[in-house]
């Protein structure tokens, strides 16, 4: 009777569970049929279904993403089969499938289009997503396992991804004591909440500092356009009858070359500056001195000295030595030719009888008269030439067909996030269809600053997906019924985000983990800086620059005067980048936390010591709202601007002693930079595309820093 019993009970655990399981997998499986994040879209290429997706969605999915790749993790660790590249490697690639999908949509919603629901997501998943990564990369029975794989029965990209995996898990700290794994979980999850929060505060001190301004008269010297966006900005915030200036993330901002009113660009300037050190709730200080003490923890627990001898191991540069010395060797000549420059000026202004010494904020009005009386030309001449949508089309368009055979169609059937987004479908020089394109232009409040490329999908022949790419800006949308007129800088801009894009475009990889713009920070910037070159080509800038009100081309001897032009203002140029370079990289290459200061203080110094703190000459980015460094992808690697233009000027100028940027030239370029991904030796690539190594006088002598004009 009590043996019986036990079978009654045991039979009705085992009922109860099974009823429970089946209970479990039919919410499941209601949750994955009824969330558009967790189903594969229907669209062409698996483009984002957006007018499906709200913004009650992600929390589910990220829930049931998180769990069944739990599920997927722990059945690849603890597969009692031997080890092998198919059921480790390739299991852990094609793993998550459900979860990434929904946090590469989050992710680039949350940059472009947030709002406080999704902000809210975004601070509550932080750590969870970090913990998620620790669990999977600091799994010691998943790292065992790539390890047992023998490398030398390996080709091809098996070989390379199982060699990327392997560093991935050791960069992270595979290799720690479970003690010190622990500490390093908690450094991550700590680190993930202050990235959120820094981006979350700079959003909102980003937006607290747009300087509103009662009259039209304080805004003189801008076009009516640029006027009637201001008001319309003022209208939108409340403020009717009044002119709001947005701000842009860098340091100086678009309008000062037209802003006749000194008192008005020192008013937008120091609101820029000091946006983030103000006390209050945009106040970013405390977060990103805590930030770099937590970076430099987590390097010394790997064993490294400071966090960029860490950070920059699967990079070009491999140590900060290179990076700092190719930084050091450009500066001294940049800020030399600054100083050149910031006399010109200050002659220009005592010449005037302006009876002030050259500011910051006065420094791009002035230039330009210096440009016009050196070059006979000025921005207001060239901006009307500039209309947006022709310069994508006739220009960016265009110079793609002739240099690779590429070709665009306006898709107006795809749903999109917001109502700015265009909508592309790109075929190959073949007419085969490979990739659908989003553009978004405008800046918004809920718009982080800058620009950049993303992928909502990535391009796999092994997942038999094309690539579903998107370039977001932020241009200044003009006012209703006007044209959208953008400044030569921003021209520079449309070309180097679509270099990225083709990059993606031309992706040519297996496996989604090396494709296309998944190579080194001090690599990714390489193919879009040669594309910025393309914008000056006389046959493409012809296509492009018609005036908007005449339909005339741009008259060659305008075209002959901004060539001549092209490396006027270079030493500032370069010394406001170097200078926010050598910051990222001085905050990230402390070795005692004991030498830290206060952020102010530390940025000071850190300028003085490499000989860019130039009074009038700031850094493109201000420690307080430098978003690449405590709120991006680029901390102890914003160096890679420099060196991505280096590898640029050596490769352009093979293109020039070669043809120039010819169809050839282009499709070679194409063949060993942009379809290769990160599934070669990125510098034996480059070596064998060009001939030889990077070398500093294509730099020097392109950015006219040679000591002739």
């Amino acid at each position: 009777m009590q043996i019986f019993s036990k079978i009654v009970v045991a039979s009705s655990v085992f009922l109860f569970t099974a009823l429970q399981t089946q209970t479990l997998s039919a919410q499941n499986n209601s949750i994955k049929m009824t969330n558009p994040l967790l189903q594969k879209s229907k669209l062409q290429y698996q483009a984002p279904p957006f007018d499906l997706i709200k913004d009650e969605h992600f929390k589910p999915a990220f829930e049931y993403g998180l769990k069944i790749h739990d599920q997927e993790i722990d059945k690849i660790a603890n597969n009692p089969a031997k080890p092998t590249f198919q059921n480790t490697v390739l299991a852990l690639e094609t793993s998550g499938v459900d979860l990434n999908r929904a946090t590469g949509i989050f992710y680039n919603l949350t940059g472009s289009n947030t709002n406080p629901t999704l902000q809210a997501i975004e601070a509550e998943y932080a750590p969870i997503f970090s913990a998620h990564s620790d669990k999977m990369y600091l799994n010691s029975k998943l790292y065992k396992r790539i390890k047992a794989l023998d490398l030398k029965s390996l080709k091809g990209e098996n070989k390379r991804l199982t060699e990327h995996y392997l560093q991935q898990f050791e960069l992270a700290g595979a290799n720690l004591s479970p003690a010190d794994k622990e500490k390093m979980k908690k450094i991550n999850e700590e680190l993930a909440s202050l990235s959120t929060s820094f981006n979350s505060k700079l959003l909102i001190a980003r937006k607290n500092s747009a300087v509103l301004f009662d009259n039209a008269k304080d805004l003189d010297g801008l076009s009516a356009n640029d006027i009637a966006s201001a008001k319309t900005k003022a209208t939108e915030a409340g403020q009717d009858g009044k002119y709001l200036i947005a701000l842009l993330n860098t340091t100086q901002q678009p309008l000062f070359p037209y802003l006749k009113n000194r008192a008005t660009r020192e008013r937008i300037y120091k609101s820029s500056w000091y946006r983030s050190e103000k006390g209050d709730d945009g106040d970013t200080r405390e977060i990103l001195e805590k930030t770099a003490k937590l970076r430099l923890q987590k390097a010394q627990l790997m064993g490294k000295k400071n966090f960029a001898e860490w950070k920059l191991q699967n990079q070009m540069a491999k140590t900060p030595e290179p990076a700092m010395n190719l930084l050091a060797k450009i500066a001294a000549p940049a800020v030399a030719r600054a100083k050149v420059e910031a006399k010109e000026i200050q002659d220009l202004i005592d010449f005037q009888k302006g009876g002030f010494q050259l500011e910051p904020w006065d420094w791009d009005f002035y230039s330009e008269q210096v440009r016009k009386m050196k070059y006979d030309m000025d921005e207001s001449e060239i901006k009307p030439y500039f209309e947006l949508t022709t310069v994508l089309e006739k220009g960016v368009f265009f110079a793609a067909k002739q240099m690779y055979g590429i070709t665009f169609k306006e898709r107006n059937d795809l749903p999109v996030y917001h109502p700015d987004v265009k909508v592309y479908e790109v075929f190959d020089q073949d007419g085969k269809s490979i990739a659908i394109y989003y553009l978004d232009f405008y800046t918004r409040n809920n718009k982080k600053g800058g620009a950049w490329k993303s992928n909502f999908v990535s391009q796999s022949h092994y997942l038999k997906q094309n690539p579903v790419i998107v370039n977001v800006y932020n241009f200044s949308k003009p006012a209703e019924g006007n044209p959208s007129l953008i400044s030569s800088d921003d021209v520079r801009t449309l070309f180097h985000e679509f270099g990225h894009t083709l990059h993606g475009l031309f992706a040519n990889q297996q496996y989604a983990t090396l494709s296309g713009t998944a190579v080194p920070r001090d690599f990714v910037e390489f193919p879009s800086q040669i594309n910025e070159h393309a914008r000056f080509d006389p046959v493409v800038l012809q296509n492009y620059a018609i005036h908007y009100q005449t339909k005339q081309p741009i008259p060659q001897a305008l075209i002959d005067k901004i060539k001549k032009a092209e490396n006027f203002n270079k030493g500032y140029e370069v010394t406001e980048l170097l200078a926010a370079s050598v910051l990222d990289m001085a905050w990230h290459t402390v070795e005692n936390e004991a030498d830290f200061k206060p952020a102010l203080q530390f940025e000071k110094e850190a300028l003085q010591k490499y000989g860019l703190l130039v009074d009038q000459v700031p850094p493109r980015y201000h420690t307080p709202y430098f978003a690449h460094v405590w709120g991006g992808g680029y901390s102890a690697g914003y160096y890679a601007y420099t060196w991505s233009k280096t590898l640029d000027y050596n490769v352009y100028d093979w293109m020039q002693e070669n043809g120039g940027m010819t169809r050839a030239n282009c499709d070679r370029f194409r063949k060993y930079i942009l379809s290769v991904g990160n599934s070669v030796d990125l510098n034996k690539a480059f070596k064998e595309f060009i001939g030889h190594d990077m070398q500093i006088e294509p730099y020097l002598k392109n950015a006219g820093l040679t000591g002739k004009e």
